[in-house]
């Protein structure tokens, strides 16, 4: 630490100037001297020193006076005053203007030794603490947020310029893209970010449920409702509210949260105390909300209530340069989670995925690497550890809807049907499972 630290000896006697100048050369800090107060201040106007040794008396400007004006050019300077005995009192108001310390001359260089390691020790405790600090603001901006596309570097920048603001966002982007990290970054960023984000998924609850969700019950209210419960509103007061698959909610409950957006102000279901909340609100939706505007089935003044800044993200198969650092994020990932040993990728394997449409986007790649990892007993991640079909990988004239119906009747049937594990794997509810297994009227095969 000592080579790092930076020193300032000022004194106008010349023997005491070099004294000092050796001892610290040896113990190896970096010294520079200065006859008067005058000649030191020009020094520190071109250099920060870490350390300054001054005499309280010297001719012209005393080392009191100079103490002032160094804490004006560096506040974070730490001074050490030196003085006789017989001007103890004088060193002591150095000290409450601010010094480190003061030393009696004549010095014991043991002395003086130990009391520049402290003061040196105390530069490095605080330049440490910048780090940290720095380290845990690097953390709270992206989380799991992988790729440097230049798609991905735009949603970044709009991120950074949403985030300060308490304006409503809309989070676009089709299943799998990340749209909860997106908003947990927003999140994270604001001012917000010391109270809660709390998260609905709206499409995986009933008109009744999501009402209950939302702005909570009071005990009697319904059947089951055994005590008084708070809404979701509630619980984020002073922080951000994350709906998503805000496209799914029913015309009663639009009406309800539009009232609620504009108030900020609810009840709870069987109540009739009014309750506040102060919340930012973030949607997401996989949906074209324009569209369901215009077809009647989402208000239009609570889209635009909403639509505030709307932020898409893009498919993986519009980035696919991110793909070799999402594949490097999640392998890392499951391996530790897993305790298993680093393992690398095939370049084959890599070129394979690079390749494919991933109509379930970044969840589909996640889940694609820790099956190859689970099923994998090498070193490396190999072709035939993919599940990739041949069908949904040569098939280029399927639409983004025959992909998905594609592969989700894959996983079901892989599962038998079994609609929990089939879920899990997929990485959706089994509400949106169900969904989609109308949506598309899928039915197991007959044995």
């Amino acid at each position: 630490m000592a080579n790092k630290i930076s020193l300032l000896i000022v004194d106008d006697e010349e023997s005491v100037r070099d004294s000092l100048y050796n001892w610290f050369i040896e113990d190896g800090y970096h010294v520079d001297c200065a006859a008067d107060a005058k000649e030191a201040l020009t020094m520190l106007e071109s250099h920060n020193f870490d350390i300054i040794l001054a005499d309280i008396k010297m001719p012209g400007m005393d080392g009191l006076e100079m103490h002032r004006r160094i804490k004006s050019l560096n506040k974070d300077a730490i001074v050490i005053v030196m003085t006789a005995f017989a001007s103890v009192e004088t060193a002591v108001q150095a000290l409450k203007d601010g010094a480190y310390d003061y030393v009696t001359k004549p010095f014991d260089p043991d002395d003086l030794s130990h009391l520049i390691r402290n003061a040196a020790r105390q530069i490095s405790l605080q330049a440490e603490n910048e780090a940290l600090k720095n380290k845990v603001v690097s953390l709270d901006n992206i989380e799991d947020i992988i790729g440097n596309s230049k798609a991905m570097i735009n949603v970044l920048k709009e991120v950074e310029s949403v985030a300060q603001s308490n304006s409503s966002v809309i989070i676009t982007g089709e299943s799998g893209t990340g749209k909860e990290l997106i908003a947990r970054a927003i999140h994270s960023n604001s001012s917000r970010k010391f109270f809660p984000m709390v998260s609905v998924h709206c499409g995986a609850l009933s008109e009744d449920l999501l009402e209950s969700e939302l702005f909570g019950h009071e005990k009697g209210a319904f059947t089951g409702a055994m005590f008084n419960r708070k809404g979701r509103f509630e619980m984020a007061n002073g922080g951000t509210i994350f709906l998503d698959e805000i496209g799914t909610i029913s015309p009663k409950m639009q009406i309800e949260l539009l009232r609620v957006l504009e108030t900020k102000a609810f009840v709870r279901v069987g109540g009739n105390k009014e309750i506040k909340s102060d919340f930012r609100v973030i949607c997401a939706t996989n949906k074209d909300l324009k569209k369901l505007v215009e077809n009647g089935s989402f208000r239009e003044d609570l889209y635009y209530r909403l639509n505030v800044v709307n932020i898409s993200i893009p498919p993986l198969r519009e980035r696919t340069e991110d793909i070799p650092l999402l594949v490097d994020h999640f392998i890392k990932k499951y391996c530790i989670s897993m305790s298993r040993d680093m393992i690398t990728i095939d370049p084959a394997a890599l070129q394979r995925l690079e390749e494919y449409d991933y109509p379930g986007n970044v969840r589909e790649l996640e889940n694609m690497i820790e099956r190859a990892i689970v099923i994998g007993n090498g070193k490396e991640i190999r072709l035939k550890d993919l599940p990739l079909e041949k069908d949904i990988i040569s098939d280029s004239s399927d639409s983004l809807q025959d992909l998905e119906k594609k592969y989700i009747l894959q996983t079901l049937n892989k599962y038998n049907w079994n609609i929990s594990r089939s879920a899990k794997a997929l990485k959706v509810d089994r509400v949106t499972l169900y969904n989609k297994i109308r949506k598309y009227g899928l039915k197991a095969s007959k044995k």
